[in-house]
């Protein structure tokens, strides 16, 4: 089955059950060529796992990193009208703008690094409905995104970096978290952008008032994703999801892309095996969130932006 074929929920859940598993033997070798290097077992840490596990997914000792790209996906969201972002709406499409002219942090990091930068924005003109009184989107719409974020990978491309960019899209991952795994609203609910006391506890109450609206105790993981999520989300998911079907490994960034990915693991446990968490990130749930995923980050720089 094809990405391009899916036309409903159902039918992608059946895909997330046939795909490809890791290239074992070149995994092997390359676990076998730490072994002889002239040094203690185990004294390069997490290096060696990581060249382990790039080898396992493209297949090839040794990894190679030639063609990285680093795809950023914006969208806009209806709860946004409840008061939980410190800006308004509008910026969404003023960052990619800026994504666009080369002004934001990413752009110097993929431009140090000579990684290919995508920006693909998905219908900021129609932001997701509010979620605080329904649905976010249609399975179709849901779908649609889904679809785009796959098409948007190169076939080339040998390591994808996964980020975002949407004003109000932390509280549709607090929403999505607080569905998936429970507790508390407040558990899973932060700053984001740097709001303020007053505005925290909107974000708060509006995450709450979500995941009861959506009856979302009677829904798979994916039905969450749609009623939860934003197109953004969608689209990582769907990028992340075509890497796995062409084994290309993948670093995802923040609590954003962390919360996009979740209910892929849970209707499919192993289905992010190719993937690694690139960081931690200063939004306070993301590493209780890395924790239900099993997901070890690999850096902690106290970061908070998202961008991939």
């Amino acid at each position: 089955m094809e990405i391009a074929d899916i036309t409903s929920l159902e039918e992608l859940t059946e895909l997330l059950t046939i795909l490809p598993e890791p290239h074992t033997e070149s995994g092997m070798i390359a676990e076998l060529h730490e072994e002889k290097l002239t040094k203690p077992l185990g004294a390069l840490g997490r290096l060696e796992s990581i060249i382990v596990w790039l080898a396992h997914w493209q297949g090839c000792y040794p990894p190679k990193i030639e063609n990285p790209s680093c795809n950023i996906f914006a969208g806009n969201h209806g709860v946004v009208e409840q008061g939980v972002s410190a800006y308004p709406a509008e910026v969404t499409a003023q960052m990619v703008q800026n994504f666009e002219a080369g002004g934001a942090a990413i752009n110097q990091m993929c431009a140090y690094s000579d990684v290919s930068l995508q920006v693909i924005p998905i219908r900021l003109e129609h932001p997701t409905r509010n979620i605080t009184e329904g649905p976010a989107m249609t399975d179709s719409e849901f779908i649609a995104a889904f679809k785009i974020g796959a098409l948007s990978v190169k076939a080339d491309t040998d390591l994808l970096c996964v980020g975002e960019m949407g004003i109000g899209n932390t509280t549709s991952a607090a929403a999505i978290s607080n569905a998936l795994f429970g507790g508390k609203a407040k558990d899973w609910t932060g700053p984001g952008t740097g709001v303020d006391r007053n505005v925290l506890g909107s974000k708060v109450k509006s995450v709450a008032i979500a995941v009861e609206k959506n009856i979302c105790h009677k829904k798979n993981a994916l039905e969450i994703a749609v009623c939860l999520g934003g197109r953004e989300l969608s689209a990582i998911a769907g990028a992340v999801i075509y890497a796995r079907k062409n084994r290309i490994p993948v670093l995802f960034d923040g609590f954003v892309a962390t919360a996009a990915l979740a209910p892929f693991e849970i209707t499919a446990p192993g289905s992010l095996d190719h993937c690694m968490a690139a960081h931690l990130s200063a939004e306070p749930a993301h590493g209780k969130l890395l924790k239900e995923l099993d997901k070890k980050p690999i850096l902690d720089l106290g970061m908070r932006l998202g961008e991939g």
